[in-house]
């Protein structure tokens, strides 16, 4: 079982919207979470340098202009997990299904997110017969 990594509420909304996305500028993940965590820029900047030494994020050169591309490590995506399976079994008891119902009361899915979830299972189905 991999050891549950503890870092910051700021630290963590930033890797949890660059896992999402995969690849962002700090501009770009400032967008991505300013509707629950407003932050100024430099704050950003502050906290993706943390995360890199943490060997969370990497950075790399844009194609133009000053900005840098981050992205998540194996260890920055990693992280996200025992962090889930923690929420998982403190509030829903290990049921994923209560889990995603849950989920699912407080914002219903859009027509395009229910087809994405269709897949989503149509996909585990496959997967569980041919085991």
């Amino acid at each position: 079982m991999s050891k549950l990594v503890r870092i910051p509420d700021a630290e963590r909304d930033l890797l949890a919207a660059l896992c999402r996305v995969d690849e962002a500028t700090a501009r770009e993940i400032r967008e991505a979470i300013e509707r629950y965590r407003p932050m100024a820029h430099g704050s950003i900047l502050t906290l993706l340098g943390r995360l890199e030494a943490k060997d969370l994020v990497t950075k790399r050169k844009g194609t133009s202009g000053k900005a840098f591309v981050y992205r998540p490590t194996a260890a920055g995506r990693s992280m996200m997990q025992p962090v889930m399976r923690n929420l998982l079994q403190r509030v829903f008891g290990g049921s994923s299904v209560s889990f995603v119902a849950s989920l699912l009361e407080s914002k219903p899915p859009t027509a395009d997110e229910i087809e994405e979830l269709q897949q989503l299972l149509d996909d585990l189905r496959r997967r569980g017969k041919k085991s």
